[in-house]
């Protein structure tokens, strides 16, 4: 399989391509990772209550507080009515990383982290949102990272 970036002004949305001279086995795979990729969506309740959809690739971060998971997005917080460990596995694909025991986050949304406190490490996100993860979940979010800007 070979996979090439066409970056063209002309592209003002993503477009993705799958080429092959016939409908294989693969192809469909492919187009169905693909899909679920890009068009998965989580029921949510918005702050006021309202019920709606959002998508994960927007999502910052998943976490636990009480008894709810809540996802929050650029400027925003959602009530989910699913386990943190179920979105944790669905979408480990799409960038998420545990940092602790009560949060995921998405690494892409990751803007630096902070060393300076001993024990601690503080995760800024792009959003300017903070939070805080353990020495031992580092090594692998720096890890993410590091494979993110190959």
């Amino acid at each position: 399989m070979k996979i090439k970036a066409e970056i063209k002004e002309q592209y003002k949305e993503l477009e993705v391509h799958v080429c092959n001279d016939e409908l294989s086995d693969e192809v469909k795979s492919v187009m169905g990772r693909l899909h679920t990729f890009f068009d998965s969506s989580i029921s949510a309740t918005d702050e006021v209550g309202n019920k709606c959809l959002i998508s994960p690739m927007e999502v910052y971060s998943f976490y636990s507080e009480g008894q709810k998971v809540i996802a929050m997005d650029k400027d925003k917080k959602y009530v989910i009515q699913r386990k943190l460990y179920e979105l944790e596995e669905e979408f480990e694909s799409l960038y998420f990383v545990r940092i602790s025991k009560s949060e995921i986050v998405n690494y892409k949304k990751i803007k630096s982290l902070d060393m300076s406190l001993s024990g601690t490490i503080k995760v800024i996100m792009k959003n300017g949102y903070e939070t805080y993860t353990s020495r031992r979940n580092v090594s692998k979010i720096k890890q993410l990272l590091l494979k993110d800007k190959k």
